[in-house]
């Protein structure tokens, strides 16, 4: 059993974890060090953070879901069905992979998640597709067919290693012209689909550490609501801005550590 202190902790930290996966993404870089530091080995912190957080990812679908849409013809459903499948795939590829991978990993993610998610939402359109000479349809299936790869791709680290995730569906959701508030509510539906399965299957694993899960849980879902508040009070451009700034700080942060 962790003392005390420790749980509480863990609770306060929960609580700027959830707002923050509620509005940009990127929690589980707060929570995952910190886990390693109370001792816990990289896969236990990767398992016991996904446990501890799904609550909140439940809770933030559940209030953006009025807002979640599909992009183009690209429906909503397709994105849920891929991000399930792909989900699955990288939580069983989280039970055979070697715990140390994480360490290298993580910081070249996050760096390469936030570069994208900043020239995808704060630059001009990309003009090959925003020329006049494409015709709209083409543009419309090179960005559905963009979309569907990504998020397929997205689908299998998540379910691997959640960290990072909503930076990058931020990304791609933006970079295929859905506008901040609507990525971000649609963001937090396909992470449900995408850490549904890591939660059935972690479930079912020894390695979780129980109290701190249930300690980031509690924590975790008063920040969702505050960060359903905040998203309806803050202007789109600063919510950009916000997601770019928390990254290259988690970034710069996870190479000097």
């Amino acid at each position: 059993m962790e003392p005390m202190s420790v749980l509480i902790g863990v609770v306060l930290l929960g609580v700027y974890t959830g707002a923050q996966n509620f509005m940009a993404g990127g929690g589980t870089f707060i929570i995952f060090p910190v886990l390693l530091l109370i001792g816990l080995d990289p896969v236990t912190a990767s398992m016991t953070a996904a446990m501890g957080l799904f609550p909140n990812q439940l809770s933030s679908a559940h209030v953006s879901r009025q807002l979640a849409s599909g992009v183009h013809t690209l429906s909503l459903k397709k994105l849920l069905i891929i991000s399930v499948l792909g989900g699955c795939t990288g939580s069983i590829l989280l039970s055979i992979t070697p715990s140390k991978i994480f360490s290298h990993l993580v910081p070249w993610l996050t760096l390469f998640a936030t570069v994208l998610f900043a020239w995808g939402s704060l630059m001009r359109p990309n003009p090959v597709l925003a020329g006049p000479g494409i015709h709209e349809e083409e543009k419309r299936q090179v960005i559905e067919k963009r979309l569907l790869f990504s998020q397929s791709l997205i689908a299998v680290y998540g379910g691997y290693f959640a960290a990072g995730i909503g930076f990058l569906m931020l990304a791609a959701l933006t970079m295929s012209g859905l506008e901040a508030r609507r990525a971000i509510a649609t963001k937090n539906v396909l992470v449900v689909a995408i850490t549904s399965m890591s939660f059935v299957i972690y479930s079912l694993s020894a390695r979780v550490n129980w109290p701190i899960a249930i300690a980031l849980a509690i924590g975790a879902l008063g920040g969702s609501w505050i960060g359903a508040w905040l998203i309806q009070h803050i202007p789109n451009r600063w919510l950009k801005t916000y997601v770019v700034v928390i990254g290259l700080v988690l970034t710069l942060w996870l190479f000097l550590r």
